[in-house]
């Protein structure tokens, strides 16, 4: 009889909401889950191709949603793990599984007899009789399939599952690269003073992180993008180049974590691929499932917007120029890593404000509680018990049950605030289990966040890029909480990429709002509230500076664009080069203001899933900025409009097209004059 002990993965948790029991999951039970998980699908699949009668909505696609169940569930689980705890025996199994999913996602998407199936009753779908989201499944899965490449012959289907395996390999590459240099990159300071500027509590943070690392003095962990939030407060330019050099040239110094051929050879292959799929380049194949539809009018509204933002970030340029010209003893060239402080000297001089003297108030929990929850409960009337009965997969990320005002269940909520060697740079939000009814269960969601954490004792004291940055991830769990629907390829989050950024753009405006600011935005020693005075002239300053944030974000949007735009017969030679040749062609070239992201670093399109997709956040904020305008609008944040926002875009998940979702909120398209207005590009 055998006496092992049943891998944990294998059977449905016995935690509330199903949450993965990872007190009892170890690094050893995840392969053998991924391979149980794989051939249980593969069986579901092959026991829908063997029926022999013709198909039917209830012989074909609802087998086919119901199947995979097992592998979903082991996939949030590792995956969550993955990327916020990765233990060098978790990213060996990373490793190692890129491939084994890419091949058994190609063995469904691409299996004839199961496409024939679809085909045929996206042939029929008009007379089936279906619901809505019935038909917008099969109308969907169809789409999926097609360009996923069902329809190919079996000699380009063995070459598109060569070039999915290889491109799976090299994205785990790619991160692997990258989260071994940012570590190795930390910049490392002697003394105190080398890090004039900064709060005790980023001080007490740097001692931290370089007593984790078994050395003194003071250690600064990068973050994923480019400009370094320390750099607006550290008042010595040495300090701040530094933190800059060291940002910008990760992986990219030619060692072994160097991204440079791994990148180049991702859009190769990407171009391959998108030709075979018969498109012009990646970035069409991507767009043609977006509610984009075409690379062209991606970069018709990234041209339309770049210019005037290059001219806005020339402006601000030479007013930073000015002030220093002014003010340091001995003046000098305004450069990249001065843009930030030199900022923070203008917008004293213009707004009397200090944005480092602000953190006292944005402590993270009174944020949390206070801000986003508080917001959250006036505007949908939900609650929030912390369950510290739940053990997550790591001891800093917290466990929240959310219910309704009657008291029904809504799901669990998940939030890991801080930093750590393991965790991937940036914030995200995922599920750890995702709601349909056809599968049964409620969401559980992840935010992910990287904040400094402060020494033993000290309080966490938030930026305001910080508490926007928890309010936006905040947005995203709000979708994943609420949507409801059928059919499991439709929960939550899962809809177009350039939609997707949409319902956390929205959740920012609550920042600033009267009723929300004034309960979260309290002294951390006095609890008084902010100045009204400093409160207007944060107002005042949503414009400021717009020029250099938008033209940054352009960048970064446009380098994917141009990656993704190329032939597969194209030749790609030294990335600095090909990078600054872009950035040329569209006027962002300006040594002063660089991209978000260079290409070495650029996780978002290398290593996530915003290849050709990064302009989505602009894209979501012409809805986001309409958006926000209904709200004033409306009265804002009130239970009437919450209801309204709820049902109509966040509570239907991907269940329809969201265009249509979103024009049965508004009434109408969106229009773009209110992000002009919002970002100082309307003249």
């Amino acid at each position: 009889m055998n006496s092992a002990p049943l891998n944990p993965l294998l059977v449905p948790s016995t935690l509330p909401y199903g949450l993965p029991d990872y007190a009892s999951i170890r690094a050893e039970h995840y392969l053998p889950a991924f391979q149980a998980a794989f051939a249980e699908q593969l069986a579901e699949v092959a026991a829908i191709t063997r029926v022999r009668s013709m198909p039917t909505f209830e012989n074909t696609m609802l087998p086919l949603e119901r199947s995979g169940a097992l592998l979903e569930r082991v996939a949030h689980a590792f995956y969550t793990v993955s990327a916020a705890d990765a233990t060098p025996e978790i990213q060996a199994i990373d490793e190692e599984l890129a491939p084994l999913m890419s091949a058994h996602g190609d063995a469904i998407q691409l299996d004839g007899a199961l496409f024939w199936r679809v085909s045929t009753l996206h042939d029929q779908r008009e007379q089936l009789g279906l619901d809505p989201e019935s038909q917008y499944l099969v109308e969907r899965t169809f789409r999926v399939m097609s360009l996923a490449g069902a329809g190919l012959d079996d000699e380009a289907k063995a070459r598109l599952t060569e070039l999915n395996t290889r491109l799976s390999t090299l994205s785990t590459t790619f991160e692997s690269n990258l989260l071994a240099d940012t570590n190795d990159l930390a910049v490392h300071f002697d003394s105190a003073e080398e890090l004039d500027g900064l709060a005790p509590g980023e001080l007490s943070a740097a001692a931290r992180a370089a007593e984790e690392r078994g050395s003194g003095g003071f250690l600064v962990t990068l973050p994923l993008f480019t400009g370094h939030p320390y750099l607006a407060s550290l008042r010595r330019r040495e300090s701040r180049r530094r933190l800059m050099d060291a940002s910008r040239s990760r992986a990219s110094r030619g060692n072994a974590n160097d991204n440079g051929a791994v990148l180049r050879e991702i859009v190769t292959l990407r171009a391959e691929r998108a030709a075979l799929l018969g498109f012009e380049s990646h970035a069409a194949a991507v767009a043609a499932d977006e509610t984009a539809g075409t690379p062209e009018r991606v970069t018709e509204l990234l041209r339309r917007l770049a210019g005037p933002a290059a001219r806005n970030a020339r402006a601000e340029q030479e007013v930073r120029q000015a002030i220093i010209d002014e003010t340091e003893p001995e003046p000098y060239a305004l450069e990249a890593h001065d843009w930030a402080y030199a900022t923070e000297r203008v917008r004293q001089a213009r707004y009397n404000l200090d944005s480092a003297a602000l953190r006292p108030w944005f402590e993270a929990e009174r944020v949390l509680q206070d801000g986003v929850f508080f917001a959250a409960s006036a505007l949908f009337g939900i609650s929030f018990a912390e369950r510290d009965d739940l053990t997550a997969y790591h001891p800093d990320a917290r466990v929240f049950e959310v219910s309704e005002a009657d008291g029904s269940p809504v799901g669990l909520f998940v939030l890991d605030l801080y930093t750590r060697d393991a965790k991937r740079g940036g914030a995200w939000m995922n599920h750890l289990v995702s709601q349909s009814e056809l599968r049964g269960g409620l969401p559980v969601v992840v935010n992910n966040l990287n904040v400094a954490r402060p020494g033993a004792g000290e309080p966490t004291l938030l930026t305001l890029d910080e508490v926007n940055t928890l309010f936006h991830e905040f947005g995203h769990a709000l979708h994943g909480l609420f949507a409801r629907v059928t059919y499991p390829s439709f929960s939550g989050t899962n809809v177009f990429r350039d939609f997707v950024e949409f319902p956390s753009q929205v959740n920012e405006m609550w920042i600033l709002w009267p009723e929300v600011l004034e309960s979260y935005a309290r002294h951390i020693d006095s609890g008084e509230p902010l100045d009204p005075a400093i409160v207007e002239r944060l107002r005042a300053t949503e414009t400021f500076d717009q020029g250099h944030a938008t033209s940054e974000y352009l960048a970064a949007a446009w380098l994917d664009q141009a990656w993704h735009g190329i032939a597969p017969d194209a030749a790609v030679g030294d990335t600095v080069a090909f990078e600054a040749q872009a950035l040329a062609e569209i006027g962002l070239d300006n040594p002063a203001v660089p991209t978000r992201y260079s290409s070495a670093y650029f996780a978002h399109v290398f290593s996530s899933g915003y290849s050709a997709g990064y302009y989505s956040y602009i894209w979501s904020e012409v809805l986001d900025a309409d958006t926000v305008e209904w709200f004033g609008e409306h009265g804002g944040l009130t239970r009437e409009n919450g209801d309204r926002f709820r049902s109509r875009l966040l509570g239907v998940g991907g269940s329809r097209d969201p265009l249509d979702a979103y024009r049965d909120f508004r009434g109408r398209d969106a229009e773009i004059a209110p992000l002009l207005a919002r970002r100082g590009l309307d003249g």
